[in-house]
């Protein structure tokens, strides 16, 4: 495909937590993107329904899925990786989280790499690693990266705490190096899942239910403020980046 994408998902990233963390890289990210900080995630504000919503453009009510544990739709829903898959492209996942294994259906994929975050410290930049080599040596036409570690430090020493901010610091370091390597032939798009507070997330608050959205690329005008915007958006904003239909059903709309 001649409109290839980076989407890069960074789990329990708050929009504050991004401007306090101390990285030269956020206001840059402003700069640089067509962006908000006031785009909303779904309820509940939980991980695997996020994610489907993200893929799927669809509200946990129409996807089924309202807690971290994934059951079968009744009624499935395409998302961005099988519609890319369907018009020729190839689709690559790297994660640290094993239930966004069911974000893809089988056979969607070209290539994926799993390391528990709970691993190492290191998991985030291991698989920003592997994205860029991956990158580097077959170019995907959609690259999905999660890093989920800034979410474990919210779990373990609270939202907005120095441990959660230095995490998440270090989670936009590897965007830098994502976008210093591939900002002249990919579109990235960074995101979140949902935010955070105290040390949970869940609920309908906008500490947990607004997120970040950056979109860098030719198609969108930096430095322009998207405001309110939909988790639900990006799907059909990849969608239109790589000039292919959105899936029957999706609900969100593209973000210009």
């Amino acid at each position: 495909m001649e409109n290839k994408v980076i989407l890069i998902s960074i789990d329990g990233m708050r929009p504050d937590g991004l401007l306090s963390c101390a990285n030269p890289f956020a206001e840059k990210l402003m700069e640089i993107s067509s962006y908000t900080l006031t785009a909303r995630t779904v309820f509940p504000s939980v991980t695997l329904p996020c994610h489907m919503s993200l893929f799927l453009s669809v509200p946990p009510q129409r996807h089924g899925i309202t807690t971290n544990i994934y059951t079968p739709p009744v009624r499935p829903i395409d998302g961005i990786f099988e519609q890319v898959k369907k018009y020729g492209g190839s689709c690559a996942m790297y994660y640290g989280w094993e239930p966004l294994r069911d974000i893809s259906r089988p056979g969607s994929l070209d290539h994926s790499v799993y390391i528990n975050l709970s691993d190492s410290d290191g998991t985030d930049a291991l698989l920003t690693d592997e994205a860029i080599r991956r990158i580097e040596k077959s170019r995907p036409d959609l690259v999905f990266l999660y890093m989920g570690q800034t979410d474990e430090k919210g779990h373990d020493s609270g939202w907005m705490s120095s441990e959660y901010l230095t995490c998440l610091s270090r989670a936009t370091d590897n965007v830098k190096k994502v976008y210093d390597l591939f900002k002249d032939e990919y579109t990235i798009i960074i995101t979140s899942d949902h935010g955070g507070h105290d040390r949970t997330h869940g609920s309908t608050d906008d500490t947990d239910m607004l997120i970040p959205i950056f979109f860098i690329g030719k198609n969108f005008t930096p430095g322009k403020n998207l405001g309110e915007i939909s988790i639900m958006d990006v799907a059909p904003t990849i969608a239109d980046i790589m000039q292919i239909p959105c899936a029957d059903g999706w609900e969100g709309g593209k973000v210009v």
